[in-house]
């Protein structure tokens, strides 16, 4: 019970940055770390530096990064914010979507309605030439146990995409791999996960986007299809 808790220690923090929005991401296309690989388009770059702004003043020692353009751009304006170098992990790229990488979700329905079906109802089913959720876990496990490790009591900010951050909160919850597809979470947005010594973990946040206020006036609800899945 963290709340009640008084004893545990410093805990390792995990500030986790979504990064900005790229011209894929506002077409909703899938968007993995095998693809095109888009830059920030200028709305995203402006949501991106807005994050930057917010997390002056929140204690981060450290920024570690995907290594996708997205977030690598998105975490060199954190840098410059923050005056900190960028250390990437591979880790924390985005789940590769193989060949349906920028398609729509509507166009690989049409094209692969029955690998779609399959991997809608198995997070252990890939994308023809991309990874599985599972996979994607895998690896997300080992990058958070390196950083725990090498950053131990610590705030760092992790910029990565949506599958690699709801990974991290399912995680942190111990929820079940369903959970993922329950979230949802906007460009530049900030979650916080912090890591005490015993085991004892605390989502402190999730998709906060206090700093975008303002900026995201007069946009729609956005609807997903299957939070968790589509652009990145």
């Amino acid at each position: 019970m963290v709340g009640w808790a008084t004893d545990l220690g410093t805990p390792t923090t995990f500030v986790l940055l979504r990064h900005g929005e790229t011209a894929f991401t506002a077409a909703k296309r899938f968007s993995g770390s095998d693809g095109e690989n888009p830059p920030l388009v200028e709305e995203g770059r402006r949501h991106a530096g807005a994050a930057a702004a917010a997390l002056v003043g929140r204690g981060v020692q450290a920024i570690v990064s995907s290594p996708v353009r997205r977030a690598r751009e998105t975490a060199d304006l954190a840098a410059q914010a923050l005056g900190l170098p960028v250390r990437e992990h591979d880790g924390f790229r985005e789940c590769a979507f193989g060949e349906w990488d920028g398609f729509t979700f509507a166009q690989v329905q049409q094209q692969w309605p029955d690998q779609l079906a399959a991997w809608l109802g198995s997070t252990s089913v890939a994308p023809p030439g991309g990874e599985s959720f599972d996979d994607v876990e895998t690896r997300v496990r080992r990058a958070r146990d390196q950083l725990l490790t090498r950053y131990a009591g610590q705030t760092v900010l992790v910029v990565s995409h949506v599958t690699p951050v709801k990974t991290l909160v399912r995680l942190a919850l111990g929820a079940p791999a369903s959970a993922m597809f329950r979230m949802e979470m906007t460009p530049a947005s900030l979650t916080e996960i912090r890591f005490y010594a015993d085991g004892t973990v605390s989502l402190r946040g999730f998709n906060e986007v206090g700093h975008l206020r303002g900026q995201l006036a007069g946009e729609a609800p956005r609807r997903v299809s299957r939070p968790g899945a589509g652009p990145a």
